[in-house]
């Protein structure tokens, strides 16, 4: 990709809570991690984070040989002379990795929380559809890279093979940029997908998905989810105060 698409995040989560991060997703029991499946969701991730340019820590790059060693130790045949119960088990460091890892975020999260409060709420988008019952107002929660770049790759699945290639006189991220932000000028808060809506080929996907990593990183954008896993929302920090409290994606 050429280097006009290039962007550099300068805070980025880490391997870690990438690892988590699948696990959440696929309602995975940590003390017993499918690794072949997760090393393979983690290299795609990994391979998605290189097409879109984004810096690639060395972090990430050790975390992706650990899990290859430890589903390579986990192919060996089993011992049968070792009793079953005194067989180490190649994923145990990893898990108690894992554990420690999400005690500290958790106790952080409990310490941010007694400074402000961890939910938010927004009033329904102007742009939802005539005639639908009015339901409550949604909480929002914290979004963070992972869950974009997870939402991005389901749109991306569903892109058609590229049929022609597109300049930076036809597309740029400093176009989609303002494009973005001439839609947040129309409505306090948009969906995840509507960004995309007009988008038709994966080049334009990636170049839209960058325009708005970089809008989020100059603070002209914030996103929020409804819940884990759940709808992202990305909200005009211009037009739509927030709420005391709460909390929002940070790049």
């Amino acid at each position: 990709m050429e280097e006009l698409y290039k962007i550099k995040l300068p805070a980025f989560e880490g391997p870690m809570d990438l690892l988590l991060h699948l696990i959440r997703e696929n309602k995975i029991d940590i003390y017993d991690i499918p690794i072949s499946f997760i090393t393979g969701q983690y290299l795609q991730y990994i391979d998605m984070m290189r097409d879109l340019d984004l810096e690639i820590a060395g972090d990430f790059l050790v975390m992706a040989a650990t899990l290859i060693h430890i589903k390579s130790r986990m192919l060996l045949p089993v011992d049968e002379v070792t009793e079953e119960d005194q067989r180490e088990d190649p994923r145990l460091e990893l898990v108690q990795r894992l554990l420690e890892y999400q005690a500290y975020k958790d106790a952080a999260t409990i310490l941010k929380g007694k400074e402000d409060d961890s939910l938010r709420v927004f009033g329904r988008s102007p742009q939802e559809e005539e005639g639908e019952e009015e339901t409550e107002q949604p909480y929002l929660f914290d979004v963070n890279i992972f869950d974009l770049l997870g939402a991005f790759k389901k749109i991306l699945d569903t892109a058609p093979p590229e049929v022609r290639t597109i300049t930076k006189e036809t597309l740029t991220v400093k176009d989609r940029m303002s494009a973005i932000i001439g839609m947040l000028e129309e409505a306090d808060s948009i969906r995840f997908e509507e960004v995309f809506k007009d988008n038709v080929t994966r080049v334009q996907l990636i170049v839209t998905f960058l325009s708005l990593l970089e809008l989020l990183r100059l603070g002209l954008a914030r996103v929020y989810q409804e819940k884990e896993f759940g709808s992202i929302w990305i909200i005009n920090p211009e037009r739509q105060e927030s709420p005391e409290g709460s909390h929002h994606a940070s790049f």
